[in-house]
C-alpha cells in the first residue's frame, strides 16, 4: 500500500496555528482518521485491498484496488462493485455518529464532550455533502450507477457538486460576517479545489469518450488511415 503526503496540510497548519485554533484543527484530524478508519474496515470486511493512503489537509483518504471480476455481477445498470463503494463511504459517517452517540453516554467533562460531538458532527455533514470525491458525491454517484448508468451518474454528479459548492460559498459569505472564523474560508477554499479538480477530470474524459463515439470505424475510413 502506497502513502502519500497533502503538503496542503503544511499551509492549513500554519494558518490554524496563528489563527489560535490548532487545538481544534487537531481535534478535526484526529477523528477524521478515525473516520477514515472506518472506511478502511468496511472495504477489509467487503473484500476489498486498499491501495493507496494519503494525508490530507482535512483527514485521511484512502483508496482500494478494484477488483475486475465485480464488474461481471451485474445489478440494474450498475454491478456489485457499486454497492461496495456505497457501503464503504456511508461506513465513515456512520463511524462519527457512533463516537457522538458513544460520547453523549460517558460521563465527560462539558468542554470536552461538547468539542468531540462539535467535531465529529462537523466531519460528518462535511463529507455527506453532495461533493464528489467527498463520501456524499461518492455515495450519491454509486446510487445513480445502479438506476441511469455510469455516464449520466458522473454528468449529474458533476453538476450537482458544482451547485452545492456555490451555494455553501453563499453560506460560508454570510456566515463569515457574523462569526468572523477563518477556518470557514479554508473549508471553501478546500471544496472549490477538490471541486475544480474532479471537473477538469470529468471534462478530459468526457473529451476522449465524444473524440471516439464521433470517430468513424468503417471500414473505408479505417483503409484511409492506414493508407
Amino acid at each position: 500500500m502506497r502513502f502519500r503526503i497533502d503538503l496542503k496540510i503544511f499551509i492549513f497548519l500554519i494558518l490554524f496555528y496563528f489563527t489560535k485554533q490548532i487545538e481544534l484543527y487537531a481535534f478535526i484530524m484526529i477523528f477524521a482518521i478515525i473516520h477514515e478508519l472506518g472506511h478502511l474496515i468496511a472495504g477489509l470486511l467487503m473484500g476489498m485491498k486498499p491501495e493507496k493512503l494519503e494525508l490530507m489537509p482535512f483527514g485521511v483518504s484512502v483508496s482500494f484496488r478494484i477488483n475486475v471480476k465485480e464488474y461481471n455481477k451485474k445489478i440494474k445498470k450498475g454491478n456489485k462493485l457499486e454497492i461496495k463503494k456505497i457501503i464503504v463511504a456511508m461506513a465513515g459517517p456512520i463511524t462519527n455518529l457512533i463516537i457522538i452517540i458513544i460520547t453523549l453516554n460517558l460521563k465527560l467533562e462539558i468542554v470536552k464532550s461538547l468539542m468531540i460531538i462539535y467535531t465529529n458532527f462537523l466531519i460528518m455533514i462535511f463529507n455527506l455533502l453532495p461533493i464528489y470525491p467527498l463520501d456524499g458525491g461518492r455515495i450519491l454517484k454509486g446510487i445513480l450507477h445502479i438506476y441511469i448508468g455510469k455516464r449520466k451518474a458522473e454528468k449529474y454528479v458533476n453538476k450537482i457538486s458544482k451547485i452545492t459548492v456555490m451555494i455553501i460559498t453563499a453560506i460560508s459569505s454570510i456566515l463569515i460576517l457574523y462569526i468572523q472564523n477563518i477556518s470557514i474560508i479554508l473549508i471553501d477554499m478546500y471544496l472549490w479545489y477538490i471541486m475544480i479538480k474532479e471537473n477538469l477530470k470529468f471534462k478530459r474524459k468526457e473529451t476522449i469518450i465524444n473524440n471516439i463515439t464521433s470517430y468513424d470505424f468503417s471500414t473505408e475510413n479505417i483503409i484511409n488511415v492506414i493508407k
